[in-house]
């Protein structure tokens, strides 16, 4: 894994959100982090994906601010390997003392058996899909922290959560849910704003839309994992880009991404792109 700064950012970028009174949103640059809590332990929490390279200070501060700096999180959970999602896994994992969780499939980009393909520059998008040539791609090795998910679907440290697969982003992509409320953090497996135009992230304007295209290598399973999380009726929907979205405004949309897929978010040419144009 590369460890540089990569030059491109939000407004939003650094301002805590709260989503719920035990969940916290924190965007890095252009990828959110989430916090987990326990109202009735605060010291209870989890961390819910790693963030960009050089965000481990920032990441350790908000959780302080959150939980208090005595209260380590009792795991660091992954929706899936990707730089921007683990650019500060190891560094927090061993400032913590903890265990990292992600998805059996994932296990050979995060133990430095395996680099995830070259993000695609031909693909149709905007200037962040022509920038992608700088965004790295080779794996992480945390095998002396890291652990397949329980194949029972349930989270270590999170008993009224369970995580679903969704790949198509990447082969071991998970996204997790809570039933009693209908949250969902998606993950990349669809995201709230066009991550591929400049413009678009730096403002956060808000629009429901598939994953990247340009770190995205199967997009029939993306499909299918977009109609299996909106199967699931969430309330709210953290994604790993863009602002939260909730109600009303989350099922029309989320609705129309799954029947629209092929016209929302599957481009018309790249290097991934194949037969998935068609409808299944």
């Amino acid at each position: 894994m590369v460890d540089k700064l990569i030059p491109v950012t939000s407004i939003a970028s650094g301002i805590e959100q709260t989503v719920a009174n035990d969940i916290h949103c924190l965007p890095i640059q252009v990828v959110n982090v989430c916090f987990l809590g326990n109202p009735e332990r605060p010291g209870d929490w989890v961390l819910v994906d790693a963030g960009m390279p050089k965000s481990a200070d920032k990441i350790i501060d908000t959780a302080g601010e959150l939980f208090g700096s005595r209260y380590n999180p009792k795991a660091i959970i992954l929706t899936h390997g990707h730089f921007d999602h683990v650019g500060a896994a190891k560094e927090l994992a061993e400032y913590w003392d903890v265990t990292v969780y992600a998805h059996q499939r994932e296990m050979p980009y995060l133990t430095g058996k395996k680099d995830y393909p070259e993000p695609d520059t031909t693909v149709e998008g905007g200037l962040v899909s022509k920038m992608s040539r700088m965004f790295p791609n080779e794996g992480i090795d945390l095998s002396d922290r890291v652990e397949p998910l329980p194949e029972d679907g349930t989270i270590p440290h999170l008993p009224e959560w369970r995580w679903i697969h969704t790949p198509g982003h990447t082969e071991g992509h998970v996204s997790l849910f809570r039933e009693n409320d209908r949250t969902l953090i998606a993950g990349d497996a669809f995201v709230t704003v066009k991550q591929e135009y400049l413009f678009k992230v730096l403002t956060q304007e808000q629009e429901i839309s598939g994953p990247p295209r340009y770190l995205t290598t199967n997009w029939e399973a993306a499909w299918e994992s977009v109609k299996k999380l909106e199967s699931l009726k969430p309330n709210i929907a953290i994604t790993g880009h863009g602002f939260p979205m909730a109600g009303e405004e989350l099922t029309e949309n989320l609705g129309k991404l799954t029947r629209d897929f092929d016209r929302i978010a599957i481009p018309e040419h790249g290097r991934f792109v194949g037969s998935d144009k068609k409808k299944p």
